[in-house]
């Protein structure tokens, strides 16, 4: 019997336009676009429909719009019948996944993104942090290296762990570009700076975190109803209080995705439906183990196409 994973997209995937097909075709879906913008108190909708691009990227934007056009799709996943056996995402994805998986109700996990996202823009002053992918380098020389720079006085470490041989790094502009510099030196392929607005998920991002607890603290988590996968620890997750702890621990600790998708592999889950806008997340499962299925679902085509696939392996 097949098992099923439903995979959420983080920051960056975001796109003008996102879910505006299904919404207009589906009262259901677009009702989850409403009750963002009644939640927020703001004009969310129109941002993601009509952009500009630049307005949507905004972390405080680009979080809350992924969460609402992910769980709206999903409706429309779920409403075919189609449910998971475990729910992962990738750093802002895992509110959408633990949304998907009864652990957050949609309305609060919107509004918590949307904080998260003011936190994070706020606890590095705009200019002092960065991020940057390095390509071609395994992780533990690389850790090694983002030690030592941040042992000399410029904090950096790893970021994102998101298939072998890609890496993002994080931390002060200083120390990112001398642990980049470093890594050429030691054989990395190519390093790529990122245009991101903040060191995420380095050490830097423990403000927001402290911020973060309040917001955690204010909202209702319960138990899931099905197993995410972790960020942190790569393990899967069901209890409230620990859900909890490590959304917090999220913010400045290293997104375990490779990890992740081993680890639903071991628990024998061998087809991926990516839940929301790109296909990141599909190409980096796909780079872990070419083998196994993967489909996007992020508008009335692709939709179609996964059910069809889905009836197909069943009979």
């Amino acid at each position: 019997m097949s098992k099923i994973a439903f995979i959420f997209p983080g920051q960056g995937s975001q796109t003008v336009g996102m879910g505006k097909e299904l919404a207009d075709k589906y009262p259901e879906v677009q009702a989850y676009f409403t009750k963002a913008d009644e939640r927020l108190e703001s004009e969310l909708t129109s941002v993601i429909f009509d952009g500009p691009q630049e307005e949507l990227t905004q972390t405080t934007n680009a979080q809350p719009a992924l969460l609402t056009t992910s769980i709206a799709i999903l409706d429309r996943l779920k409403s075919e019948g189609i449910t998971a056996d475990y729910t992962a995402g990738h750093s802002l994805g895992e509110y959408s996944a633990l949304v998907a998986a009864g652990a957050l109700r949609f309305e609060d996990a919107v509004y918590a993104v949307r904080k998260r996202g003011e936190f994070m823009e706020e606890a590095v002053p705009s200019g002092e942090g960065t991020m940057a992918a390095v390509l071609g380098m395994p992780r533990e020389p690389l850790k090694e290296i983002t030690d030592l720079v941040t042992k000399e006085g410029h904090p950096v470490g790893l970021a994102n762990l998101n298939c072998p041989g890609q890496i993002v790094i994080s931390g002060t502009v200083k120390g990112v570009e001398l642990a980049s510099e470093k890594a050429k030196e030691a054989g990395a392929k190519r390093v790529i700076p990122l245009q991101v607005s903040g060191p995420f998920h380095s050490q830097l991002m423990k403000p927001a975190a402290d911020q973060f607890v309040s917001i955690l603290d204010s909202i209702t988590i319960e138990d899931a109803a099905v197993p995410v996968i972790a960020n942190v620890t790569a393990e899967p997750v069901t209890n409230r209080e620990e859900i909890k702890r490590l959304l917090i621990e999220q913010l400045y600790s290293p997104v375990q995705w490779e990890d992740s998708v081993e680890k639903l592999l071991e628990l024998d889950v061998d087809t991926f439906i990516e839940v929301g806008p790109g296909k990141v997340l599909s190409g980096l499962v796909k780079k872990v183990n070419r083998r196994v299925k993967t489909y996007t679902v992020q508008d009335e085509a692709s939709l179609e196409q996964t059910i069809q696939a889905l009836k197909e392996e069943a009979k």
